[in-house]
């Protein structure tokens, strides 16, 4: 018998573990297979179906409020990385949810940003000046600017790839 796909989100903020604190033990233990760094936008579950469901039905806006807590990346940056207008990013917090689009857009965000704390082992402010600074192997291009669109986001990745494995550019 399959077992049941679902998605579950994190306790409330201050209680238990951190979204945060919890990517940066999978990565300094080297146990960051899977879904992982859904944990950023307060998701428990790694199993990509799930995800995937869970996309499809729109994320709680409560996943855009932790991926900003635990990036610590202004609002506005990461409204105009998954390219939701202010007005729209308004309506969203009002209705409690975010589009389907809107959602695999922060989950890509998400990847990106956790990809980069696995290269800064698990350091996230590392990680953070590093996405919002302009770097001469993508062509002087800022890595969050580039991920606003899925080709952007794949170059980021293989960037991030090369370079944890010593690959010069």
């Amino acid at each position: 018998m399959a077992r049941p796909l679902h998605v579950t989100l994190l306790p409330a903020a201050g209680a238990g573990t951190t979204d945060l604190s919890e990517i940066q033990s999978r990565i300094r233990s080297g146990r960051t297979e899977g879904h992982f760094y859904v944990a950023l936008l307060g998701l428990r579950s790694y199993e990509p179906l799930a995800l995937y469901r869970h996309v499809r039905k729109g994320l709680a806006y409560s996943s855009f409020v932790r991926f900003q807590r635990n990036t610590s990346l202004s609002a506005r940056a990461i409204a105009e990385l998954i390219q939701i207008p202010t007005r729209t990013l308004t309506r969203r917090r009002s209705e409690g949810k975010l589009a389907p689009e809107e959602s695999d857009r922060l989950v890509r965000a998400s990847r990106i940003f956790g990809r980069a704390m696995e290269l800064f082992e698990g350091d996230s402010k590392a990680a953070r000046v590093w996405l919002t600074s302009a770097q001469p192997a993508l062509g002087g291009l800022v890595p969050l600017e580039l991920a606003r669109t899925d080709v952007g986001a794949n170059e980021v990745e293989s960037l991030i790839g090369r370079l944890e494995y010593g690959i010069p550019s």
